[in-house]
Parts: C-alpha cells; structure tokens; sequence
C-alpha cells in the first residue's frame, strides 16, 4: 500500500471519527448550516450591497463584506439551531444510534472529500505520476471524481487532465 492510499484512508477515518465524536444530527445540522450559509449568501450579498453603500464606497470590498456577514450570520443561526438539537439528542437518550449513524455520515462525507480532491488533482500534472499510476484506492475515488466532472461547466472542465 502507497502513501497515497494511507492518507485516503487516515481522511476517511478522522471523518469517521469526528462524526463520532459528534453524532448525525450535529454533522447534518453543521453541513445543512453551510450549505445554507453559502448558498443565502450568494442570493443575497448583492441587495445587502446596495444597502451597504452609504458606509463603503470601494464596490469590490462592499461586496465582500456583504458576502461575508450574511454568511456569518447564517452561521451563527446555525450553530444555534446545532446547539439546540445536541440538547435535544441528549435528552431522547439517542446518543449512542445518533454517534452510530454518524459514523456512516462520516465514511460518506470522508469519500466525497477524497473524491474532490482526486477532482481537483486533475488540474496538476499528478495523475501521469507513478504513484499515482500505482496506487490501489484512487481508482475508485476517480469514478466519483469523474461523476462530478460531468457536473461542472464546460469552460472549467476543460481544465482537466480527466
């Protein structure tokens, strides 16, 4: 096994393991959290903008910031609402299924990290590298990496060496 596969493997397992740590409900709530933050961000930083105008003048800063505190506050909403259902969890007594569940949602989020990784490594000259060539687990990671390919704009993914 190369070093390549040891380190696939170790982002796997601490993703299993923080999920571990923190249970479904708490991974879920955290990933919707994001999600939601980049997602009302990007619907919204430009009307906030328009708001923010009479205290920054420089667009390309009025703009950042406006990005930067709706996704702030999208974030602390969540962790909120997060806070809320760790409590809620404890009380039901649906800790040890909730931190069973979580380690499955942390396999899957670790092998999605994996595969946009091996995505982004398409943008290097890796892949034509022995170790790369050589190694037993990227394969797999490739079709997931090749499935999202399909997803992005043609202009990008021209970029790729996939």
């Amino acid at each position: 096994m190369l070093w390549i596969d040891i380190l696939i493997i170790a982002i796997i397992a601490l993703s299993a393991i923080i999920s571990l740590i923190r249970g479904f409900v708490q991974e879920a709530v955290s990933l919707a959290t994001w999600i939601a933050a980049f997602t009302l961000a990007w619907l919204f930083f430009r009307p906030l903008a328009v708001e923010l105008e009479s205290w920054i003048d420089v667009q390309s800063i009025r703009l950042g910031v406006a990005y930067g505190i709706i996704l702030i506050v999208v974030l602390i909403l969540g962790a909120l609402v997060n806070h809320f259902m760790k409590v809620l969890v404890n009380t039901t007594g649906l800790t040890g299924t909730d931190r069973l569940i979580g380690v499955f949602f942390g396999v899957a989020r670790g092998a999605v990290v994996v595969a946009v990784l091996i995505l982004l490594a398409g943008l290097t000259p890796f892949p034509n590298d022995n170790w790369w060539q050589a190694s037993q687990l990227i394969p797999y990671f490739k079709e997931i990496a090749l499935w999202l390919h399909g997803y992005l704009p043609d202009d990008i993914a021209a970029n790729f060496q996939y």
